[in-house]
């Protein structure tokens, strides 16, 4: 053997000692065991944002509870409002539109000349009043005709049944055959057809005189002068002469949500008369108020809504036609509740809270708001007699101490929407 087969003995296949790893797969462990630390490490800290979070919104949600941010460590200077109990009334708000009972777009029924316009601009015309006259001498001789030819028929009649009567006793004598007396019966009939006739033209000839002197067909305001003497005017041309509106009542017609139909159609049914008040276009001044007449007859589908008409005696002639208005409906009133201004409720996000002022000291209570009108409103939550803080509300937080002044509060401090401290 030489030395080099001495110095490196050959390994036989089955003997061979085993290759070391790669140094990829010691990589691959190695980022395997990162990424799983930074899963552990992120749910960590999503758990910790979680349980903040909800701390947070707890101690939100509780107006008590709340860190101070207001004027803490001084006396606040407030004024306060009483709960009292009472009544307050349950209405339903809309967007209304004066409605006339009656309007009327006269239009001439016959052909001619106006001759003359017997009323004035925005005069309130009584029915049956004069309107305007249009020529009518060739309709009244045409009715001239009708009436002549009326009158010799008539005659013609009259002497067709004194044969019939002179036949008739002939007949009875045996003096003449019976056909000749059903002749002159049937004679008789035929005058009294033809006299008809004539009278059916004769009434015909003295509407169409009637269509000449056009009269006001109720009781109204009428409008702007359409037309005037001289001018020509036709039965089929559509040519407005004049429009009369009624007033005196009139009418308002709004709208209801279908969801509100049961407080007000049992009402409607026992013949309750429910008001309904109209405010002008700013919602701050009543200018009338009436009842409701009645409801459509079907849902509008694509509002969801159906319409009511209410009834107003319109005597100071206010209302006025097409004129837009505000609508409260009044569907019920509630008796023996505890009734708070408006302005003393304050909110913090969906939940109403006040504070309750005793011995010079702020308490917040939580309340729930109910039925609104106008400045009062009906609270849950407090009893009747109880002091709240009308003023300030900047101010106040839980155990703040107060003076009470009795001056009534500026407008900058009247605040409907504060948190609570």
């Amino acid at each position: 053997m030489s030395p080099d087969s001495q110095e490196h003995p050959t390994i036989s296949p089955d003997h061979q000692l085993p290759a070391p790893a790669p140094d990829h797969q010691k990589h691959q462990k190695h980022e395997k065991h990162h990424k799983t630390v930074r899963i552990i490490v992120w749910v960590v800290i999503l758990l910790i944002f979680a349980i903040g979070f909800f701390l947070i919104m707890r101690r939100s949600n509780d107006p008590a509870k709340q860190p101070s941010r207001r004027g803490a460590g001084g006396t606040a200077t407030i004024t306060t409002a009483t709960a009292q109990k009472g009544d307050i009334g349950v209405y339903l708000d809309a967007i209304g539109t004066i409605t006339p009972v009656h309007m009327a777009s006269i239009t001439s029924q016959v052909n001619g000349i106006v001759t003359a316009v017997h009323y004035q601009e925005g005069q309130i015309v009584r029915q049956g009043a004069p309107l305007i006259d249009i020529d009518s001498r060739t309709y009244r001789a045409t009715l001239l005709q009708a009436q002549g030819i009326l009158q010799r028929d008539e005659n013609i009649l009259a002497q067709a049944k004194m044969d019939l009567t002179r036949y008739q006793d002939a007949w009875n004598r045996n003096a003449i055959p019976k056909q000749t007396l059903d002749d002159q019966g049937k004679i008789v009939l035929q005058d009294e057809g033809t006299v008809k006739n004539d009278q059916g033209a004769v009434q015909f000839d003295q509407v169409q005189v009637d269509y000449c002197h056009i009269t006001a067909p109720f009781t109204g305001r009428i409008g702007l002068r359409l037309v005037d003497p001289g001018n020509v005017v036709q039965s089929s041309g559509g040519t407005t002469l004049a429009v009369i509106t009624q007033i005196q009542p009139i009418t308002a017609i709004f709208t209801i949500a279908e969801d509100n139909l049961g407080q007000v159609q049992p009402r409607l049914r026992q013949r309750t008369k429910l008001p309904v008040y109209v405010f002008d276009r700013t919602s701050l001044n009543k200018i009338a108020t009436g009842t409701l007449l009645t409801l459509d007859n079907q849902i509008d589908t694509t509002t969801g809504t159906v319409k009511a008409r209410a009834s107003f005696d319109n005597k100071d002639g206010i209302l006025f036609p097409n004129e837009f208005v505000n609508t409260r409906l009044l569907v019920n009133t509630l008796h023996g509740v505890t009734l708070l201004p408006s302005s003393a409720i304050q909110h913090n996000g969906q939940q109403a809270f006040v504070y309750i002022i005793q011995d010079n000291t702020a308490h917040v209570r939580t309340v729930k708001p109910g039925v609104t009108d106008e400045n009062t409103t009906q609270v849950e939550g407090i009893s009747p007699g109880d002091v709240v803080a009308d003023s300030s509300f900047e101010k106040l937080q839980e155990n703040s101490k107060v003076t009470i002044s009795h001056k009534p509060p500026v407008a900058a401090s009247t605040t409907t929407g504060s948190e609570a401290p």
